[in-house]
């Protein structure tokens, strides 16, 4: 038997729409790793985040907002939480205290919850909105009727309040297992994803309506440079003309701005200086296409 056991496990970080769920796992990391943004469904694949702290490694799995989907983009979302549920050996449910207070939690959220077979870990979100903290007994007491949780931890993912707790509440239920990534390591998805991600970030950010969730980003091209700037040829993908001239705006004013707002971003994310060029394709129907979204990576 070994003298030093290690702990490390996958847990699935599982919520409705705009629940927090990225920014929780923001938190958690210290570092910026899923986009965030106010609207819903900004967070469209699995994101993977590993969290590593002297014995422990707890590998989250950040997943899109639970939804009934619309179309098959939307499907393939609900298919990786899904998957994401299925390959975890804890899940912490996101609740979102405002929207708790009104409706309960979601029934699609309860079926998973009831249907996973693993511990699950209540985390009521936004506790910072609270005028009183006594306010969250109520919705504690009645999560705790639920019988479905193991634990419920009260936390602020945006103040980061509370969230060393959640860690350590997690780390009761995981199984002795060898790390499974290195120490180092904050996540599996490359530097090009998260370049995408920024960028599409940014059109969230500054478009209006159902545009954003009806543009796609691809990196064509993502050449790492000895000396200078690093060049990223990125593609906006939208689905009608009209949504083109949207991104491109009035003299080619909006796209600029996404531009210049995503090579900061992405600038500071790999601290390294970037040349981003930006164009606009459309691609009818992309949604909807299942050849167009397994070339997108879902």
């Amino acid at each position: 038997m070994r003298e030093n056991k290690t702990k490390a496990g996958f847990v699935a970080i599982v919520g409705k729409p705009n629940s927090g769920k990225s920014t929780l796992l923001n938190a958690i990391l210290g570092t910026k790793l899923s986009i965030v943004t106010p609207k819903p469904q900004t967070t469209r694949k699995r994101i993977l985040g590993i969290h590593t702290q002297d014995d422990t490694q707890i590998v989250f799995l950040d997943t899109p907002g639970i939804l009934n989907p619309k179309y098959t983009m939307q499907q393939i979302m609900m298919e990786y939480v899904d998957g994401a549920v299925s390959e975890s050996d804890v899940i912490v449910a996101l609740i979102d205290l405002k929207h708790y207070s009104i409706h309960g939690i979601d029934s699609a959220l309860k079926d998973i919850i009831n249907n996973s077979g693993k511990p699950v870990i209540a985390a009521v979100n936004k506790t910072d909105t609270l005028k009183d903290r006594k306010e969250i007994l109520p919705v504690i007491a009645d999560l705790s009727q639920s019988m479905m949780f193991k634990e419920i931890v009260p936390i602020s993912a945006l103040k980061n309040m509370n969230v060393d707790e959640l860690i350590t509440t997690i780390e009761k239920y995981l199984p002795e297992h060898d790390f499974y990534y290195d120490a180092e390591l904050l996540s599996t998805q490359n530097e090009r994803f998260f370049a995408a991600e920024l960028i599409r970030e940014n059109i969230f950010m500054l478009t209006k309506e159902e545009l954003p969730y009806s543009t796609e980003v691809s990196i064509l091209e993502f050449k790492e440079r000895e000396v200078g700037k690093w060049y990223i040829h990125a593609e906006i993908i939208v689905e009608r003309d009209s949504q083109k001239r949207i991104i491109i705006g009035s003299g080619g004013k909006l796209i600029k701005e996404i531009g210049e707002r995503s090579r900061v971003m992405i600038e500071e994310f790999l601290q390294q200086g970037v040349f981003l060029e930006l164009f606009v394709k459309v691609r009818s129907n992309w949604r909807d296409s299942k050849s167009r979204l397994k070339s997108f990576g879902y």
